[in-house]
């Protein structure tokens, strides 16, 4: 099970990339979790996107076509979703054939602070309903204070945090294996 995993923190040691590596070693086999590499994403730009999509969309956009899930960890800025993840989705949603239509998603969140991203996840569930997604909706992972639940080396030593994720990891499989059967009919 192809599983596409988006970090809404381009920090390449961000809290949220080491909560979205420790999500990809709790799934339960068969899935299997890749990481989207979107650093080159341009910001939108609607004269740009008149003349096509820029390469660099374009592979993002049918890289998240093939997947058969998408998981999204994303820190909260400013009490809602950070502005180069919200771009990326913008370029994403664009186009007859959006890649998202139907896309089962499951949603973390990471903070410092103690809500662990409560805020971010309700404004991502809104613009990613508006894409026709299929966010898991339970359980919700919000890890609060993340910087005492992880390592130098990003490994997560908070046992409860792990089991989280699991279940959440455990419940997505089996959303995917439902909305397959559904999209089968």
């Amino acid at each position: 099970m192809d599983i596409l995993g988006i970090c809404g923190s381009q920090r390449s040691q961000s809290f949220n990339r080491m909560v979205l590596n420790l999500a990809g070693d709790c799934m339960p086999a068969p899935m299997k979790l890749s990481t989207l590499d979107w650093d080159a994403v341009p910001p939108f730009n609607a004269d740009v996107l008149a003349k096509g999509f820029p390469e660099s969309v374009a592979a993002v956009r049918e890289r998240i076509r093939r997947a058969d899930g998408v998981v999204i960890v994303t820190p909260e800025y400013n009490f809602s979703v950070p502005g180069m993840l919200k771009n990326l989705i913008d370029w994403i949603s664009r186009g007859e054939d959006q890649p998202f239509n139907n896309k089962p998603i499951a949603i973390l969140s990471a903070t410092g602070g103690p809500l662990g991203g409560a805020r971010v996840q309700y404004d991502l569930r809104k613009v990613l309903m508006f894409m026709n997604t299929q966010v898991l909706v339970k359980p919700e992972i919000f890890v609060g204070n993340v910087n005492q639940k992880f390592d130098a080396n990003g490994q997560c030593t908070d046992e409860l945090t792990r089991q989280f994720i699991t279940a959440q990891m455990t419940a997505f499989k089996a959303w995917i294996e439902r909305q397959q059967r559904a999209n089968a009919v």
